[in-house]
């Protein structure tokens, strides 16, 4: 891959990571109510299962789930069962009080499986970085070298784009931290989390 390829995928993969989706949104949840390590440990889950994805991807998965509508169908199934599922346990779930905490082994280990699991949850993603990623192989190169480097761009992307938006929104901490705005904040982004859920369920590709 070439310096002008690279600026291309670069520029490309930036604005697609700025739309804001169910990472994006689990990520700055975390940042705000936990702190910036919980949402680190948040995308270290979504950038190993980004890393999951894009070796499937070069190994054809994403052609051969693209050719088998039900293992689609069942993926995406279960994929938005469990966005709807993380937004009802965390409507129905009572606000923690200072003195019952959990281990903070078992607290990092959670952030960083539900940051896995939520980027696991839609199937689109195999099939979209399948037709994403090879547009930028060059036959110039070996192609596992093109794919790590890709992998290290997605990682710098991700990382600095999803800080960013913890940093934003953790200046509002003092806002969010008002017992009727945490409770406000924290019913949109469980909605959105079932929105997200739903949409999956119902689309129709």
């Amino acid at each position: 891959m070439n310096a002008e390829l690279w600026w291309l995928f670069f520029l490309s993969y930036f604005f697609i990571t700025l739309a804001p989706g169910p990472n994006v949104f689990f990520v700055v949840q975390n940042a705000v109510k936990h702190g910036y390590m919980q949402a680190i440990l948040s995308i270290m889950g979504n950038l190993s299962c980004q890393a999951v994805i894009i070796f499937l991807v070069a190994m054809g998965a994403g052609a051969m789930l693209e050719q088998s509508p039900i293992a689609f169908f069942i993926l995406k199934i279960m994929g938005g069962l469990y966005l709807i599922y993380l937004g009802v346990t965390g409507l129905m779930k009572k606000p923690q009080t200072t003195e019952k905490t959990e281990p903070a082994l078992v607290q990092q280990t959670s952030f960083f499986k539900t940051g896995f699991l939520v980027s696991a949850s839609n199937p689109k993603t195999v099939i979209f970085l399948s037709a994403f990623l090879p547009q930028f192989i060059s036959a110039d190169y070996p192609v596992s070298a093109q794919f790590s480097v890709m992998f290290l761009t997605i990682c710098a992307i991700v990382i600095s784009v999803h800080l960013a938006y913890s940093y934003s929104a953790r200046n509002m901490q003092k806002f969010v931290a008002n017992t009727r705005a945490g409770k406000f904040f924290s019913r949109i982004y469980n909605g959105v989390f079932i929105a997200f859920g739903g949409g999956l369920i119902f689309s129709n590709k």
